[in-house]
């Protein structure tokens, strides 16, 4: 018999929650999700009733949260929002009698260790499914570089998560070096979240300026991308390509750092260049790993789909810790 859970992710700007039912440790259904503004609500408690509000049943007394911030401590604080999440009054806060907390980007592993094949789109190297054994990495541009990892063994898996995302950034090339240069005189250490994130996007946009001796005028994240993604913009187009070529650079790196046999791109950075990857550079930088390019070239590396991974993973989470 299934068991109904609430399922929520919680970011910096927004929280979202929905119904969910496991069974067989599988999510079976997920409700369509509702999206309240952080901003709005005081507290994780206070957007939970607000959402409770919107159903026609009490909701159930189980929750699986995924959260933009480290998972341990007392005291949970999470990136870019105000909420402090307290572990030991979860379940009088929340009114749950069960709970899993997990990482987001924790979560998109479970979700790419859980979902169908349909939710995973490939992108190069052989087209084979996810292996039953052995390591997959996962990693994904948002608000900064999440990665992670699942292990695949006897039927079942588990996920680990990394702070990956902090490693140095390594350029390829004159133009890379001169990225880094750049950045350098705004950073003390140059990690590769800064060049493949979100915000990454405007880093290599005024680095790339000041190689062009261009002055260019401050520009919002969100209106860099659209003016990337669309080609209205020449330098943005270029920085564009230059985030391609080192998502590639890095999703090797991490495959050959935790020996992954397979790859998967998640994150919300990740759906926006899914039609530009493929025809970027992105594949040659990920084999361009010197004697082990033979090595690199048969693995296989994906996109996850779902349109709510943080949601459907937390849910994935909650079934695979408590075993329903």
């Amino acid at each position: 018999m299934a068991t109904k859970i609430v399922t929520i992710d919680i970011g910096g700007t927004h929280a979202r929650f929905a119904l969910a039912e496991v069974e067989d440790g599988h999510v079976v259904s997920l409700a369509p999700e509702v999206t309240f503004k952080t901003a709005e609500h005081a507290s994780l408690q206070l957007a939970l009733e607000a959402f409770a509000d919107l159903q026609s049943e009490p909701l159930p007394r189980a929750a699986a949260i995924a959260i933009a911030g480290p998972i341990h401590g007392d005291v949970l604080k999470l990136t870019n929002n105000p909420w402090v999440i307290r572990p030991a009054l979860v379940n009088e806060k929340l009114r749950v009698d069960r709970y899993t907390l997990v990482n987001d980007f924790g979560a998109v592993a479970h979700a790419v260790a859980s979902c169908d094949a349909h939710h995973l789109r490939h992108l190069c190297g052989p087209e084979r499914a996810l292996p039953d054994t052995g390591v997959i990495s996962v990693l994904g541009p948002g608000t900064g570089l999440g990665v992670a990892y699942v292990v695949r063994a006897d039927g079942t898996y588990q996920v680990r998560e990394t702070e990956g995302g902090h490693v140095d950034f390594a350029p390829h090339d004159s133009i890379e070096d001169g990225i880094l240069k750049a950045l350098r005189t705004r950073y003390r250490r140059v990690s590769t979240e800064r060049v493949v994130s979100g915000p990454g996007l405007n880093n290599i946009y005024g680095a790339l300026a000041a190689l062009e001796n261009r002055a260019v005028a401050p520009i919002e994240d969100k209106v860099l991308w659209t003016a990337a993604l669309e080609g209205s913009d020449s330098l943005a187009a270029a920085a564009l390509d230059r985030f391609c070529l080192s998502l590639g650079s890095i999703a090797g790196d991490v495959a050959l750092a935790q020996g992954a046999s397979t790859v998967v791109i998640g994150g919300g950075v990740g759906l926006r260049v899914a039609d530009h990857l493929p025809q970027s550079g992105f594949s040659q930088r990920f084999v361009a790993k010197g004697r082990f390019e033979r090595m690199m070239a048969d693995i296989p590396v994906k996109l996850i789909t779902h349109p709510q991974p943080g949601l459907y993973g937390a849910a994935a989470a909650f079934a695979h810790e408590h075993h329903v």
